[in-house]
């Protein structure tokens, strides 16, 4: 049976100021800090000698495999994303940055959210990619329209009760 899979759909190349100086703060400090430490302790596992049974080796080989990778993904978005600053034309509709209040229709249930870029998504912070379902059906909306959006738990029908940009 194949292992091919097709390609994920490409994500939304944009991004808050802030989510960009958080990426390039990552590259920098993988670049300038983490990558050397790891051929530092590389290089010391390296000069133990047998590397094939070498744990430390093994160990460190792999950490800097990762790191590069994390750093050649990092230096190609950078390069791609478009940092959106500023307030749309209309601030009163949804649209990238919002942070936006929403209240589902069947429970009464009050839900808070800031649109962002794939890149800096954070459930933990109500933070939804602008490429989730929910911000794709809330884009455009205005304060008491209502909405419906196909989520995982099926399709849920919300209103919007607040709007706003931070900055």
């Amino acid at each position: 049976m194949p292992r091919w899979r097709p390609p994920a759909p490409g994500s939304t190349a944009i991004i808050t100021r802030e989510g960009f100086e958080a990426l390039r703060a990552e590259l920098n400090e993988l670049w300038r800090d983490r990558r050397p430490e790891v051929v530092k302790a590389l290089a010391a596992a390296a000069a133990e000698g047998d590397r094939s049974e070498n744990a430390e080796y093994t160990y460190r080989k792999k950490q800097l495999g990762e790191i590069d990778r994390r750093v050649r993904y990092l230096s190609k978005r950078l390069e791609q994303l478009r940092v959106a600053d500023g307030r749309p034309s209309d601030p009163e509709a949804i649209y990238f940055g919002a942070e936006i209040g929403l209240e589902r229709i069947d429970d009464g249930e009050l839900l808070r959210y800031r649109i962002v870029g794939p890149d800096e998504t954070d459930a933990a912070r109500g933070w939804i990619s602008i490429d989730s379902p929910l911000a794709r059906a809330a884009l455009k909306k205005r304060i008491d329209d209502e909405f419906e959006a196909e989520l995982p738990q099926g399709r849920v029908r919300f209103v919007v009760v607040e709007v706003g940009y931070a900055g």
